[in-house]
């Protein structure tokens, strides 16, 4: 069975590739997702809407995501990670919780954006 960190640095193998939608899988039927700007997603399906709108809103704000560090054991992990967008760069972290190798819980949490 893969650690939840294994399953996160495959998250964001697949979530750099540009087509949030593929990231679907990872995720089990009855997993929570929340996003500080879009809310809160229950549900497989719930999450893969929310993936469909991400691929439209990132493309549109000019956003794309940057992995700074993935660690964690067991079934708990969570990431640093940079937002470039056009207005300058926003840090946060994903915290993540995994079950029989699927995401359960997925939770992001940023800084107020950077100037440059």
């Amino acid at each position: 069975m893969n650690s939840a960190k294994e399953i996160i640095e495959t998250f964001w193998r697949i979530q750099d590739e540009g087509d949030y939608t593929k990231v679907v899988a990872l995720f089990a039927e009855d997993a929570v997702l929340v996003d500080p700007f879009f809310g809160t997603f229950k549900g497989k399906a719930a999450i893969g809407e929310f993936m469909k709108k991400m691929n439209a809103e990132m493309g549109a704000r000019q956003t794309s995501f940057v992995v700074r560090e993935i660690d964690g054991g067991g079934d708990v992990a969570w990431a640093q990670w940079t937002a470039k967008t056009p207005a300058g760069e926003i840090d946060g972290c994903g915290l993540y919780r995994v079950r029989d190798g699927l995401m359960t819980y997925y939770k992001d949490y940023m800084n107020a954006p950077n100037s440059g």
